[in-house]
């Protein structure tokens, strides 16, 4: 049995796409070739990215009014070509700051565009729509979906109320983890190492009528309108990352769409959470419950310098990379599409585990913690 990884990305894939990758990586489709070697001008790779839109505009309903873009690069190179793009002749962008990564697209949209604050936050909470306050020169209201390091996402569309000013959204840490309606966003964008395959893809959403906006001076790879003109081939794109992601694509349809991941999501983070609530005298927790994320459970130990200790013993039962970002320290379990709800369940033992042990000179334990934790020893030894 592999072990669990909790890494908040590049993230686990799921078992059955790693063997089809790994039984398929010296002949790819009988070509004799390996996917890392097939030329992007050649028939199959076309055909493979054509197949990968379709999948998209299938998995997430994406109506004809929208392009369906594969960029290179990740996030951070979003943070720059959505101002470059979606500007036009305006000055002022609107951002809805809930943490690290808005926050860091914010700082990034600045040196291009006068910023407008809809919503300064400190990565505890997403605001309610009353609170976002957008200012009708706006070209766009930016906002992340998900934030990896603080543990907090949106359960729902954001409406500023602002009509006109179109939606953007970074959807890197729960793309395809959930239904969403792209009518109602300007551009949507996700790189896809947190839930779509391994890094350098960025798949880009964005409505037509957007496209065309950039400058002149905006260099040729990063203005959107090129890659929707030359079929997503405006030079060598990333085959192998395109080809993983079409798996992952295939993967999801397979396992029931994004509805059903939406339901493992609910599920495993449920788990997690509640082993975490039982036990406030262990684990800490500073997100507002109604902005919890499904992605990313992120906690401190009231103890915060057992720390370490909490990561090796974690680590020595075969849950990995529980480690908390380094700006925020703590610890962090992702929990994205590849995570089997069998692996929430292993970390909710380890978590009533550890609190036994911490509680065991008290003689107050539960019965039904400790019947876990007997449990969980046996399958590990």
């Amino acid at each position: 049995m592999r072990p669990y990884n909790f890494s908040a990305g590049p993230s686990t894939m799921p078992e059955p796409v790693l063997r089809r990758i790994r039984d398929e990586f010296l002949d790819w489709q009988g070509t004799g070739c390996s996917i890392l070697e097939a030329s992007h001008r050649s028939p199959r790779v076309v055909a493979l990215v054509k197949e990968l839109e379709a999948r998209v505009r299938s998995l997430l309903g994406v109506p004809d009014t929208h392009a369906v873009l594969f960029c290179q690069g990740g996030a951070r190179l979003q943070f720059a070509m959505v101002p470059m793009n979606l500007l036009g002749a305006g000055t002022v962008a609107s951002y809805i700051v809930t943490g690290t990564w808005s926050k860091s697209a914010e700082t990034e949209a600045m040196r291009f565009a006068r910023i407008q604050s809809a919503f300064s936050g400190n990565g505890t909470r997403t605001p309610s729509d009353e609170e976002i306050d957008v200012t009708a020169e706006s070209s766009y209201l930016y906002y992340c979906d998900n934030e990896t390091v603080h543990g907090v996402e949106f359960a729902g569309i954001p409406d500023s109320g602002a009509a006109g000013v179109p939606l953007v959204a970074d959807m890197s840490s729960n793309f395809m983890s959930r239904p969403v309606d792209v009518s109602k966003f300007g551009l949507l964008y996700a790189a896809a190492q947190k839930n779509f395959g391994p890094a350098g893809l960025t798949v880009v959403v964005v409505r037509r009528d957007l496209l065309g906006l950039a400058s002149p001076e905006v260099p040729t790879l990063l203005n959107y309108a090129v890659y929707e003109k030359t079929g997503n081939m405006p030079n060598t794109p990333a085959v192998f990352q395109l080809y993983c992601s079409n798996l992952m694509a295939a993967w999801i349809e397979s396992e029931g769409g994004l509805a059903e991941m939406d339901a493992r999501a609910r599920e495993r983070s449920r788990i997690v959470y509640e082993a975490l609530d039982a036990h406030p005298e262990v684990y800490s927790q500073r997100v507002d419950r109604a902005s919890r994320s499904r992605m990313n459970v992120v906690f401190h130990l009231v103890e915060d310098a057992l720390t370490p200790i909490f990561l090796k013993e974690a680590h020595d039962v075969g849950l990995l990379n529980l480690a908390g970002h380094r700006t925020v320290g703590g610890l962090r379990a992702s929990l994205y599409n590849a995570m089997p709800v069998s692996g929430a369940l292993a970390l909710a033992e380890f978590l009533h585990a550890r609190a036994r042990n911490q509680r065991l000179e008290q003689g107050d334990l539960p019965p039904n913690i400790a019947e876990l934790f007997d449990q969980f020893v046996e399958r590990k030894d």
